[in-house]
């Protein structure tokens, strides 16, 4: 009994470290005021004449992130953008990771080192190569103004198109992995079955296969939705000044106005506004096995 309370000790003390710790100290930053000094904001509790506590919380950062319509837009664009690209992710993934639970042992391992090989490079060379692609002397628009398609250079670079390829070429393999692991122990036995009593192939996949591999596509459409909302790279080198994502908008007020309250306060309503809806939907799943 011991040994299992230690097992399972151990990731809540590893979420508690790196997850709980630096949410706190970033919670306590939000609640702060703006200041000159170093650190570039106000503690929270100060002793006076050595025998009084004061506790200085400011909410007016989280009044201004959920009031400002500048944030409401940048929080709606990260959100639109990132379901696109889950979407988008999960219609090129779900065929590739079953196609390649359905291949050949042998051939398995090939395709997986295909998906993962792009992580062999760095991240943002990746990006910039897609700013090369993309730019009005890219390969895509010779490409269009050779088979006379065109008659001048499209604007592909610095719009939001460019940030949904950029989203979707990112975070692909991590929808097709989690889908491969589920399909890739599938019982294909439900499906023989189901051929014996004369269901058509399609209706099986519909029937058998989608829900069997549910838990991977949310695991996958997680891994890709999380990450995306929040993305600031992409956003910042493929996007346009009209792609205002919330990634963006926390750098600016971290990094150019220095305004780490705000910024902190930015960063603790993107969780909460996260976590929250996948807390209740994980309850609710967990509700509906029992």
């Amino acid at each position: 009994m011991n040994g299992r309370r230690l097992v399972s000790l151990l990731p809540w003390a590893w979420l508690g470290l790196f997850f709980l710790v630096p949410f706190l100290i970033v919670l306590k930053i939000s609640l702060a005021d703006a200041d000159l000094g170093v650190p570039p904001y106000t503690a929270l509790f100060e002793v006076i004449d050595d025998t009084v506590l004061r506790i200085r919380l400011n909410w007016a950062n989280f009044q201004y992130v959920l009031t400002e319509e500048l944030y409401a837009a940048a929080f709606l664009q990260s959100l639109k953008l990132a379901s696109m690209a889950t979407l988008a992710c999960l219609l090129l993934g779900y065929p590739m990771a079953y196609a390649i639970a359905r291949s050949s042992a042998a051939a398995r391992g090939p395709l997986l080192m295909l998906i993962i090989l792009p992580f062999w490079t760095s991240f943002l060379i990746r990006v910039y190569a897609w700013m090369a692609i993309l730019k009005s002397e890219g390969p895509i628009n010779h490409l269009l103004l050779a088979l006379g398609l065109v008659d001048e250079p499209l604007p592909l670079l610095h719009s939001e198109f460019a940030v949904l390829i950029g989203l979707v070429y990112s975070y692909l393999p991590f929808m097709v992995l989690p889908l491969y692991a589920t399909l890739e122990k599938m019982d294909l036995s439900l499906l023989e079955a189901a051929a014996d009593l004369g269901c058509r192939p399609f209706r099986a996949f519909w029937a058998i296969t989608v829900p069997q591999s549910w838990p991977g596509v949310v695991a996958g459409s997680m891994l890709v939705f999380i990450p995306a909302v929040g993305e600031f790279v992409i956003p910042d080198l493929l996007g346009g000044p009209e792609t205002l994502m919330i990634g963006r908008r926390l750098w600016d007020d971290f990094f150019m106005g220095r305004d780490w309250p705000l910024a902190a306060a930015v960063a603790v309503t993107l969780l909460v506004l996260l976590v929250l809806p996948m807390a209740l939907l994980q309850h609710t799943r967990a509700g509906a096995e029992r």
